[in-house]
């Protein structure tokens, strides 16, 4: 029997710091309150900064016996094989078993990558249908998408990371012939109307074209991002499980900060509007 293909979201970029792991566990949390079958891949096997969010979430639900969506999710190593060639191939079959184990009760699986250029990173970047850099508001992670003219702002030529992209689209499309939908998504974004601000978007909608991506809007600089970690908690959870396990409601920031993840979801066409 043929197993029907999950649609796979792939969270990655070069850069650690730019809020991979807290963009990736609230699209899990959204999409399985909406209703949608998802696992996810970690495939930091290193930092597990999203297994580690995960298992506090589980911790969570367990101490205060709460009733929380929680999301199927496998952890994939680095092979240790010494031959460079043997370890890839033994990656990419640990890779492409775990996507065929997942398929089969899964609409969605969401890889999260390692923060650094690694083959496991490469190859979660290869069977991406949506693939979401985030980045933080600043010109040094801009720099991982382009060589930017400190004088004009105008680009010099693609990053090595976005040169990546291109190369593992081209074999998404070799493969599969299908395309990804690579969208680049501010994370950190103030809420005043500075310089750096202004001069980051004017560079990132000429990049939008020139290496093939859309960008969006990401999570705003918010503490309480920082504060979930611990319980495991996403912004989506706030009204079913308060700091304590017990009912609470949100405040105007939260309700605010919960609203722009809902919009985030919907400019990446995981959800459709009411």
């Amino acid at each position: 029997m043929t197993v029907q293909r999950p649609r796979i979201i792939v969270v990655g970029n070069e850069k650690g710091g730019s809020g991979k792991s807290t963009t990736s566990m609230h699209i899990l949390i959204a999409l399985l309150l909406e209703g949608g079958r998802i696992a996810a891949i970690d495939l930091d096997g290193k930092q597990r900064t999203l297994t580690r969010y995960l298992e506090n979430r589980r911790a969570f639900i367990t101490r205060h016996n709460l009733r929380l969506a929680m999301p199927d999710y496998r952890v994939i190593i680095e092979s240790e094989l010494g031959v460079k060639a043997d370890a890839a191939a033994e990656e990419a079959a640990q890779f492409a078993a775990t996507v065929d184990e997942l398929s089969a009760q899964h609409d969605f699986i969401l890889v999260d990558c390692p923060g650094s250029d690694t083959n496991l990173a490469r190859i979660g970047h290869s069977y991406a249908d949506l693939l979401v850099t985030p980045v933080n508001d600043s010109f040094i992670d801009v720099d991982l998408l382009a060589s930017v003219d400190p004088d004009t702002l105008k680009v010099i030529k693609p990053s090595r990371y976005a040169v990546m992209v291109w190369e593992q689209r081209k074999q998404r499309f070799a493969r599969d012939r299908q395309n990804v939908d690579w969208v680049v998504i501010r994370n950190r974004l103030s809420h005043l109307d500075a310089r750096n601000k202004r001069n980051v978007g004017h560079v990132l909608e000429s990049l939008e074209k020139r290496i093939g991506f859309r960008f969006l809007p990401g999570l705003s600089e918010r503490v309480i991002f920082r504060e979930l970690f611990l319980s495991g908690l996403t912004l989506m959870d706030l009204d079913r499980a308060g700091p304590q396990g017990t009912s609470a409601g949100l405040s105007m920031a939260q309700a605010a900060a919960r609203q722009e993840v809902r919009a985030l979801l919907l400019g990446l066409n995981l959800i459709t509007a009411d």
